[in-house]
């Protein structure tokens, strides 16, 4: 067997060389093959080596023989057998060739041509045979007459082809559509007319199913639920402490041995220099979990300053040591000192005779009606009624959608369940109020009726809005809220830093009092889209040292949870 590869050794005969050998080798022995069949091929001897040869040599003379193509002088080719007077066009003439090749003209053109050429050819065909008859018309008659005749013939075949136009008109104008899940009266639909003192007669009691909005889980009435996070024990490979000054030979097994017991056991004070390449993994590994960039370099600075020239413990390494100082410094920034228990602060405004007064702030879309709407049901199960104060006047269909909690709350607590008592109710006045205003009349109309909770929505604003922030700035400065919750996304990383430092100091520019009111509290939603990047947590409560009361988790009434900083932080640190 001979192997050959056509790009090195250029051959212009190989494929007639295979042809031949193939055929050659077959007829020789075909005979052979056909009578001792599979065992004449195995022990079986040919002799092929001289056909080959022969083969071979016919090939390269046919090679050889062959003269390469010589490309043809003009001399040669059908351009010279041209004349000159063949190349000539007369006017009124057209190209053979070119008459055939011409397709797909434009359509006024096909038609000027085929009547000129209908006319032609009738006036060709009609000429010899009525000559006599038409010596009086003239050509220009002639060929109007030829014109007349063939579109008269084609307007009729076009009538013929057309479809019969439809009997039945369309009416005009549009006609409402109708879904296969809705209703169709309008009437059923209008929810405008509503009274605007939130009675219960303007929002009927909706039917629907409870475990839907609850989320059909067995859960305990009124008890809001820890945080909870599941985080596997991970195994890690830490490296261990080597001693500098020792230089970093091979060494046997025994003396490996004892230079690792030396880094483990606590005789070893911690320098920068050991914990700088584990600090910057750490910073690197909080800003990936959602931690603003700012954040994480003061946490890890704080940590260095605390671990700094401290002894380690027996049978720890530096990664060990700072991955532990680092968790117990944010498990405390998890749990500020001042701790908001609003049920004790509710029953406590119920024994002075008021409304417990909560308002509820933050920017556009990160849950603020759908959060307050979990919390009043949350309060709601706890006997406490409450009162929902509608004081975004300015997005389209705010109103309508705490009118919409507030059929579906009534439904799942109704008044007989309670004693006859109203339990939730909406004070409104509608688009474009004063929402400062709404808010006082709101709280002296829950005064008035007995309402245990005042909870205040209000309209969603950037930060960087001066008037909408100096107008949530007289709404907290005239009613004097008992707690001021900042509802934030747990989305967010750097951005949450920008949010609460700005909210913070427009309500203390733009607030009249000596002690301005801040942000008491927070409120952490879609914490349930973020999976283990829970950094946004860490960046709200350090940099306003205030807690975070409740955490929206879910779609539901039911999803709503107090935080549990162990699970918020066994989540952030794992890798």
């Amino acid at each position: 067997f001979q192997v050959g590869f056509q790009k090195i050794l250029t051959l212009t005969y190989v494929d007639k060389l295979i042809d031949d050998v193939h055929k050659e080798f077959r007829d020789k022995y075909r005979n052979e093959f056909q009578q001792k069949g599979t065992l004449g091929l195995l022990n079986g001897t040919f002799d092929f080596k001289e056909d080959f040869m022969r083969l071979l040599r016919d090939a390269e003379e046919s090679g050889k023989a062959r003269a390469p193509t010589v490309m043809k002088t003009f001399e040669q080719s059908q351009k010279s057998q041209k004349t000159v007077k063949c190349m000539i066009e007369t006017r009124g003439e057209k190209p053979k060739e070119k008459v055939k090749n011409k397709k797909n003209k434009a359509s006024r053109k096909e038609g000027t041509e085929a009547v000129a050429a209908a006319g032609k050819a009738s006036a060709g065909d009609k000429q010899p045979s009525a000559a006599g008859d038409r010596e009086e018309l003239t050509k220009d008659e002639i060929l109007q007459k030829n014109r007349e005749e063939f579109f008269k013939k084609h307007m009729k075949a076009g009538e013929k082809s057309r479809s019969p136009k439809p009997e039945a008109q369309k009416e005009k104008g549009k006609k409402p559509r109708v879904w296969d899940l809705g209703n169709s009266n309008a009437k059923v639909l209008d929810y405008s007319n509503s009274a605007t003192n939130g009675s219960m007669e303007a929002c009927p009691v909706e039917e629907f199913d409870p475990d839907l909005a609850l989320g059909g889980r067995n859960r305990e009435p009124g008890r809001l639920y820890d945080l909870e996070y599941e985080s596997d024990e991970e195994i890690e490979e830490e490296k261990v402490i080597q001693n500098p000054s020792k230089p970093s030979a091979k060494k046997g097994g025994l003396g490996g041995m004892f230079g690792m017991l030396k880094g483990l056991v606590g005789s070893k004070s911690l320098t920068r220099e050991d914990m700088d390449p584990i600090l910057e993994k750490m910073k690197d590994h909080l800003i990936a979990k959602n931690v603003a960039a700012e954040i994480a370099v003061q946490l890890c600075e704080s940590v260095a300053k605390k671990l700094e020239g401290k002894v380690m413990g027996t049978f720890t390494t530096v990664t060990s040591t700072v991955k532990q100082a680092l968790q117990e410094a944010l498990v405390q920034i998890l749990q500020p000192q001042r701790r908001v228990d609003v049920l004790r602060d509710v029953m406590d405004a119920q024994r002075h005779h008021r409304p417990y007064v909560v308002t509820f702030c933050g920017v556009n879309g990160v849950g603020k009606s759908t959060n307050l709407a979990k919390i009043s049901f949350w309060l709601i199960e706890n006997d406490f009624s409450v009162l929902i104060a509608a004081c975004d006047t300015f997005r389209a269909g705010a109103v309508e959608q705490l009118r919409t909690h507030t059929r579906r709350l009534s439904a799942l607590h109704p008044p007989e369940s309670h004693g006859g008592r109203t339990m939730v109710q909406l004070y409104e006045k509608g688009y474009g109020k004063d929402a400062a205003g709404i808010a006082m009349e709101a709280i002296s109309y829950a005064r008035n009726q007995g309402f245990d909770v005042v909870l205040v929505d209000t309209a969603g604003r950037m930060q960087d809005n001066a008037p909408l922030m100096t107008a949530l700035a007289k709404l907290i400065a005239v009613n004097a809220p008992d707690l001021v919750l900042f509802v934030g996304e747990a989305l967010v990383g750097n951005e949450a830093v920008d949010q609460l430092v700005k909210f913070n100091k427009a309500l203390a520019d733009h607030s009249m009092a000596q002690t301005p009111r801040l942000i008491d509290g927070i409120v952490l939603t879609k914490f349930d889209t973020i999976d283990d990047k829970v950094g946004a947590a860490i960046s709200m409560t350090y940099i306003t040292s205030k807690p975070i009361v409740f955490v929206g988790t879910g779609q539901t009434y039911c999803d709503l949870r107090s935080l549990n900083a162990k699970a918020v932080v066994a989540a952030l640190m794992k890798a």
